[in-house]
């Protein structure tokens, strides 16, 4: 195996036997620190008793299996590694290891009563603070110790105070690894990779820096560069509408144009709040409206993308045997971020009409009152199905600049 620099120094501590109670690798996307972490976990373990137990979780066991099971498996062997997630359970170097997601606050109930020699964690920002606090509980063996990464959140998360910033106080390690520590790189991925991000997004995966989420959601968004009157389209591409749905809360609809090439263009919108006009409108209003925002294109409509909540909409386009339903990615934060991203590259284009997300672009901020990160309510309908349109229709988009 290659090590740069960086992974060296974490192999000297593993060994050197200076490897601590709590051992966290944190930092930039792409740093190396994934890899040299399971490169440690997978030595360390070797040495290991194999009638103990161990752990390894991810936020969701699908995660895990495509962050770590999968690259054990390539690094070490089908004869030294095999894994079952159906089963939740694998075996590496004839070691026992249970497999398992933290994916809410009910996921500590997963492994109480489990006494553990040692646990991996994978991405430990995304954890419920209870599993984490549960999961140190089960390390109690003599020698026990837990190996985790993360990139960085809020200087508020849980793991940043009660953690990090008590590290003298604890049986506790950690490594901070950059980008640029990572010289195995291409230096043309490396640019692409920093072009991907902006913002609290860059501060975080690029420079590795615990900070708050502040000021507009989306800064790089501008008229001159993202805003259109008379696009060209492409043959060839797909026909798209995307639904926040509200009944006194407005409801946000955006038809889009999504490019052969991966580019999106919001061609035409539709804006009703309820509160506003003081005069809700039933679901059977809202998906007349539909119609009418398709248009002469509703029989080339390949989806309608709506939020998964509004049950009683989904059933009206469904009934009405238009247009073929979607049910809308929410993630939030990766939402916000892989919008970003098409936004920073511009991959997404608004046409001038489109006047009610224009005027949301500039008023959809961070709630920097909040202890966690998150968006204020408000003004964040068009941009609540703007993100839903990026993480279900423009998938594919996504990969291939990510591959780059």
């Amino acid at each position: 195996m290659i090590y740069t620099k960086k992974q060296r120094q974490l192999m000297e501590l593993w060994r050197t036997k200076k490897l601590q109670r709590i051992n966290l690798l944190e930092g930039s996307v792409s740093s190396g620190k994934t890899w040299i972490s399971l490169v440690c976990w997978g030595f360390w373990l070797a040495t290991m008793p194999q009638n103990q137990l161990y752990l390894m979780c991810g936020k969701s066991l699908t995660t895990l299996k495509r962050n770590c099971l999968i690259p054990l498996e390539a690094m070490f062997g089908q004869s030294n590694f095999s894994f079952s997630t159906s089963a939740k359970e694998a075996y590496l170097f004839g070691r026992r290891i249970l497999l398992e997601g933290a994916n809410d606050a009910r996921s500590e109930g997963k492994i109480r009563g489990l006494t553990l020699q040692g646990a991996y964690c994978d991405e430990l920002t995304l954890f419920p603070k209870d599993f984490f606090v549960m999961l140190l509980s089960r390390l109690r063996v003599p020698g026990a110790k837990l190996i985790a990464t993360t990139n960085p959140d809020s200087p508020q998360h849980w793991l940043k105070r009660e953690y990090i910033d008590r590290m003298a106080e604890l049986d506790m390690l950690t490594m901070r690894f950059l980008l640029e520590d990572n010289t195995t790189l291409d230096p043309q991925y490396v640019a692409a990779v920093k072009a991907e991000y902006t913002g609290v997004f860059y501060h975080r995966f690029i420079l590795g820096e615990w900070c708050v989420a502040e000021g507009l959601i989306y800064p790089m968004f501008d008229k001159a560069v993202h805003v259109t009157h008379h696009p060209e389209l492409q043959p060839g591409g797909d026909y798209y509408i995307s639904c926040d749905y509200g009944t006194l809360n407005p409801t946000s609809a955006g038809l889009w144009y999504l490019q052969p090439d991966g580019h999106a263009i919001r061609l035409r919108e539709y804006y009703y709040d309820g509160r506003k006009t003081k005069t809700p409108r039933t679901d059977e209003k809202h998906y007349t409206a539909l119609e009418q925002l398709a248009g002469e294109v509703a029989g080339k409509v390949r989806a309608v993308i709506v939020d998964p909540s509004a049950a009683s909409f989904i059933e009206c386009i469904r009934r009405h045997g238009l247009f073929r339903v979607w049910q809308a990615d929410n993630s939030v934060l990766n939402g916000i971020r892989d919008t970003s991203s098409l936004l920073q590259m511009q991959y997404l284009h608004i046409c001038d009409n489109c006047t009610d997300i224009i005027r949301e672009f500039s008023l959809y901020r961070w709630d920097e009152s909040a202890t966690e990160d998150r968006p204020i309510k408000e003004n964040d309908h068009a941009m609540d199905d703007m993100r839903y349109f990026v993480r279900t229709a423009m998938t594919r988009t996504l990969k291939t600049i990510r591959r780059r």
